[in-house]
């Protein structure tokens, strides 16, 4: 599964944890102004604004999994297994495939409010990349410098929830994750009184203790809680460096370790990536499971009026650096 989260300090930062129990040949690309985006039923993209983030790159097509185009605004597709039902071709209506969703979003939106407005005539439409590569049931975290949403397509239709936390993770719906808030209300950050009895003398003995009934399993309604808690009570220097490391301080603490969560016989769910991408810069952070290291890839380092897409495979080896 998969944890998707906001977090602003002087810039604004988007970023994901991607869990799973294998991986694709994804890679950090980068999509220019005049690439040539190729849509199954809306009309095609000949010039676009620019896209950097995490793809799977199949046959020249990006198909992304979290991107951030050159006005800030980021979307992250996450796994929404049993409640996505995407729909059947209907006409009147923008049918946008669900692979198609990010780039069609990014390629023409600058804002939350933009987009919206565009999502207002969607139709997720049930159609796959190929016979091999089918849609993967997904709902969406889509965030500019300043608000984030929700969309979810399901039984009854296109949903698009204002998020105020700036958290996603998986099943269940994003409403009933926000309302399971309600049972964390007492959980602080703060050391905490005795409420237990007047007649009893209680007091903390340890460090943390106002924490105590904050979830640590890894099922997505916990991560959802740990990852907006941690979030919204994070505190960070103002600097690029103590920015991004507090983002990956955020998303670990709801990643996956190999071995705690067993897929299938012998294969274990993991943290593939982790992703901080500076909204602001156009500047996309990655760690891998097997490397701590952070690596960066800058947009504006490449020719964004070019046609061909840039890709960087991932650094997955761990660096280290060896002081003696």
């Amino acid at each position: 599964m998969c944890t998707a989260i906001t977090y602003k300090t002087v810039d604004s930062y988007f970023g994901r944890n991607l869990d799973y129990y294998f991986s694709y040949t994804e890679t950090v690309t980068i999509t220019p102004r005049n690439y040539p985006f190729s849509f199954q039923s809306v009309k095609n993209m000949e010039s676009h604004y620019a896209i950097i983030g995490m793809a799977y790159v199949v046959y020249d097509y990006p198909l992304y999994y979290d991107a951030t185009n050159e006005k800030g605004l980021s979307i992250a597709g996450l796994n929404f297994p049993d409640n996505a039902e995407y729909k059947d071709f209907a006409e009147g209506k923008d049918n946008v495939a669900p692979y198609e969703l990010i780039p069609w979003i990014l390629g023409q939106c600058e804002t939350v409010e933009e987009t919206k407005k565009l999502l207002k005539n969607v139709n997720i439409w049930n159609v796959n990349f190929n016979k091999k590569l089918i849609s993967t049931p997904l709902h969406w975290l889509i965030a500019d410098k300043d608000c984030s949403i929700t969309v979810e397509c399901v039984k009854e239709g296109l949903k698009v929830y204002d998020n105020s936390v700036g958290v996603l993770t998986n099943n269940p719906t994003f409403d009933f994750q926000m309302f399971n808030l309600n049972n964390y209300m007492k959980v602080s950050k703060k050391e905490p009184t005795n409420e237990f009895s007047n007649k009893v003398k209680l007091k903390e003995y340890c460090s943390g203790m106002g924490g105590i009934g904050l979830p640590g399993d890894l099922s997505s309604v916990s991560r959802f809680v740990k990852a907006a808690f941690t979030k919204l009570n994070s505190i960070s220097g103002w600097s690029e460096s103590e920015s991004i490391s507090q983002f990956f301080h955020i998303l670990g603490s709801v990643a996956q370790q190999r071995g705690c969560v067993c897929m299938q016989e012998g294969k274990y769910e993991i943290t593939i990536y982790s992703s901080c991408c500076n909204m602001d810069k156009g500047i996309y952070y990655y760690t891998t499971y097997e490397n701590s290291q952070i690596s960066a890839v800058n947009m504006y380092n490449e020719d964004l009026e070019s046609k061909v897409l840039v890709s960087y495979p991932l650094i997955k080896g761990q660096q280290i650096n060896k002081q003696n």
